[in-house]
């Protein structure tokens, strides 16, 4: 018989940088081949991130549960072929010999390490009693270095716990994991504590979210994976929540960066899920987040999820969760803006209006309209052939340009100017009409020329889109 971690548990418990960083506008696009999702497939819980040696490091849960892995790669494109490095593997027997789960690692002072989740192995309940563990490095490198055990995570109680994190805030390393408290008839909380050394605490952990929420308690009573964020003078801190098929999503807690973040009161806890389940997309249940940068210095969020809903078996068990990427953007009031799983393929991107920068290429349904609309709601793909030297700019390119939210769905120009979204109807016709020549110019400009119509553009006005002379004001646009 095979048991998930969960039930196991659950049997022993009967703005700067708000909107879309048009600021940026002015730098012109990275030349590199931007990710495509799913980014590596088969790795659950991953971390990525960019150190300062200008690597994009990535770790993660592999299918088998039974050993620590690491790539690297100079682009976040580049993690997807990028060659793995196995660090260590489980024990023969012991604490350490059975499952291996959700490994992230972190320079702490002159170090790498790795912390990890493992229990024992010899079958039943037995190796669902997980704890924490770290490993450390030898050398400054962590591609080539030595890699050994250094030891357990002195946790407040000898019970289940897991996803461990690490960050530094205004000069103090804390550490940020979930556990199951005595007392408490939950799977997992989470909980936060300064560090002393890498396995012990400096002061006592404070309790900062226990699952009470609908969203939180499906399947499993669940809070775990914190992963936090520093941006407009708050810290966010992800977690992620519920049993891990479909219902696995992503929660927010908030806390004023100038404030003593060891007071739980101060930590603010989102009243509806941030990130969850999307079928138009096609990705079901994301979660176990990290933050990156890419390579203009944009904040991307990474996750895994799965391509379809239902699963065979213990979804724990279930290989196909995948690293997924996906820009991060940010609300007026400065706070982060999720959206949906943006679904596999080429990263969307926003257009906004240059003439009007506040107005964003959005659709209502299959209408087309200029303004101000639900994030999703403005994400388009933008795809075909590569770029070519253009006359008067930097670049053009055939695409199709597709929303995220509808499927099989493009924008096509008609003979009297008006633009709509069509559902693709396999015909030449539609091919035609869907074509634009997409003209990228200086400060991340760009136009998209018809096909049916090469002398106008797909233009901005009155809130609405059209086609309009190629030179029309509303004729540009600023890629983001």
């Amino acid at each position: 018989m095979i048991f998930s971690r969960r039930q196991f548990i659950a049997g022993t418990a009967a703005l700067p940088l708000a909107g879309s960083r048009l600021a940026r506008a002015g730098v012109p696009a990275s030349p590199l081949p931007g990710p495509i999702n799913p980014l590596v497939r088969r790795r659950a819980d991953a971390q990525v991130f960019r150190h300062d040696d200008g690597f994009y490091y990535m770790t993660g849960s592999v299918p088998e549960y039974d050993r620590l892995v690491l790539r690297r790669a100079r682009t976040l494109a580049g993690l997807a072929t990028a060659d793995e490095r196995v660090l260590w593997r489980h024990l023969s027997s012991g604490p350490m010999s059975g499952f291996i789960w959700a490994p992230e690692m972190h320079r702490i002072g002159e170090r790498w390490i790795m912390y990890f989740a493992a229990g024992p192995s010899g079958g039943g309940e037995d190796v669902f009693r997980i704890r924490t563990y770290a490993i450390a490095c030898d050398g400054p490198d962590p591609m080539t270095g030595n890699w050994s055990v250094l030891g357990q995570f002195q946790a407040p109680w000898d019970s289940f716990n897991l996803d461990s994190t690490s960050f530094v805030h205004r000069g103090t390393r804390y550490f940020a994991w979930a556990q199951r408290e005595p007392g408490i008839e939950t799977n997992s909380n989470l909980y936060l504590a300064p560090l002393d050394t890498p396995l012990t605490l400096a002061r006592d952990a404070i309790r900062l979210s226990v699952p009470t929420l609908d969203w939180e308690i499906r399947g499993f009573k669940v809070n775990e994976a914190p992963a936090v964020l520093a941006r407009n003078g708050r810290l966010f801190m992800t977690y992620s929540a519920s049993a891990t098929d479909a219902r696995y999503c992503l929660g927010l807690l908030t806390a004023p960066a100038d404030a003593d973040i060891m007071d739980p009161a101060l930590w603010v806890k989102s009243p509806e899920p941030v990130f969850t389940t999307c079928r138009e997309t096609s990705v079901y249940g994301p979660g176990h987040n990290s933050f990156t940068m890419d390579e203009q210095g944009r904040d991307m969020l990474v996750y895994h999820g799965r391509d379809y809903e239902a699963i065979e078996g213990d979804p724990l068990f279930n290989p196909d969760r995948h690293t997924r990427v996906q820009r991060l953007y940010y609300k007026a009031d400065g706070s982060p803006d999720f959206g949906v799983p943006v679904g596999n393929g080429p990263l969307p991107e926003r257009f906004a209006s240059k003439a009007d920068p506040a107005r964003h290429l959005a659709h209502d349904g299959t209408r087309l309209l200029a303004g101000d609309a639900a994030l999703p709601a403005t994400q388009f793909r933008a795809t075909g052939a590569s770029r070519t030297p253009d006359g008067d700019a930097a670049g053009s390119a055939t695409v199709t340009i597709a929303p995220i939210l509808l499927p099989g769905h493009a924008i096509l120009a008609r003979d009297d100017g008006s633009v709509l979204l069509a559902r693709d109807d396999g015909s030449a016709d539609f091919r035609r009409r869907t074509r634009f020549s997409r003209v990228d110019g200086p400060a991340g400009t760009t136009r998209f020329l018809s096909a049916v119509a090469p002398d106008k553009a797909l233009a901005a006005g009155n809130g609405a889109v059209r086609l309009a002379p190629r030179r029309d004001p509303g004729a540009g646009w600023i890629a983001d």
